[in-house]
């Protein structure tokens, strides 16, 4: 029989894990999960256009190992609907999906077309090839790392951590996770990763705001897409290839990102907060309306 100090500390009430563990067992069903997912993309073969295309079955393949180890925890140990970590249907309506695309596209795009208009970013000719091609390539490539971002940082992990601590001190812990996990890219610096915090908290905001965590993919996703498809920019260090014209830094790094492209700079920043006051603003005006 378990004795009390020791149910005390596994269990918050009775029949419910406390809070580390459930993230132990969403983390361990995870990697358990990843080993047949690693091994099935190992049997494919490497992709002839190369690297780009060989991290896309990387991503999706743990994607889906991450998903099934948030269905073990969320629906197996907790108990609970996809709802609980914003998953279910009513997270996907149209509405929000646009919403969270628009947020993405228009809060990068916008700070880095004035940084071209001021000087400080400006488009270079490159060779000429298929824009359209890159733009699809990175529609492939980008969204299954987005999403597979999102399950990890503003997931379960934000679900479990929400329900100990609340919202805001949950947001603010997955989001230096989240900038944790650029430590390696290439350019990575110290001011770079604050932004990629920042990022997370914005995220965060919209998963708050929206209940929609395909809301905070879409915005991901179309941040990285615009920087990759449309301004021809590295996203967070790294490039798809820059066919017809590139953008390129001619300002101060704090401003432009430098070698981390646009969203390593102060515009970014500026859009990112911006994005996150208008999200919150609206939060609480619906508060209001319907008290």
């Amino acid at each position: 029989m378990m004795l009390a100090s020791q149910r005390s500390i596994l269990y918050a009430a009775p029949g419910r894990l406390r809070a580390p563990w459930r993230l132990l067992v969403w983390f361990g069903a995870s990697a358990v999960f990843a080993i047949p997912a690693l091994f099935a993309r190992t049997l494919l073969p490497a992709t002839a256009e190369g690297a780009p295309f060989d991290r896309m079955w990387e991503s999706l393949a743990l994607t889906l190992a991450v998903l099934a180890g948030t269905w073990y925890a969320l629906r197996r140990v907790d108990q609970l609907p996809w709802g609980e970590v914003w998953l279910d249907r009513d997270a996907s309506s149209p509405g929000r999906l646009v919403l969270g695309w628009m947020l993405g596209m228009v809060l990068i795009a916008v700070p880095s077309l004035l940084l071209v208009a001021v000087g400080w970013l400006r488009f270079v000719p490159m060779a000429d090839d298929s824009s359209l091609a890159l733009a699809l390539t990175a529609l492939l490539v980008l969204a299954p790392a987005a999403f597979l971002e999102e399950l990890i940082a503003r997931g379960y992990v934000l679900h479990v951590l929400r329900g100990a601590l609340g919202w805001w001190p949950a947001i603010v812990l997955t989001s230096a996770g989240f900038g944790l996990l650029h430590w390696w890219n290439p350019g990575a610096t110290p001011f770079s990763l604050g932004l990629v915090t920042l990022a997370g908290i914005f995220l965060g905001v919209v998963v708050m705001v929206t209940r929609s965590l395909w809301a905070a993919t879409l915005a991901h996703l179309a941040w990285n897409w615009t920087m990759a498809a449309l301004l021809h920019a590295p996203v967070s260090g790294l490039g798809l290839g820059f066919p017809d014209y590139r953008l390129v830094d001619a300002g101060p790094d704090w401003a432009t990102g430098g070698s981390w492209g646009p969203e390593g700079g102060a515009g970014a920043a500026a859009g990112m907060i911006i994005g996150a006051a208008y999200l919150y603003a609206r939060r609480q005006r619906r508060r209001e309306e319907t008290q």
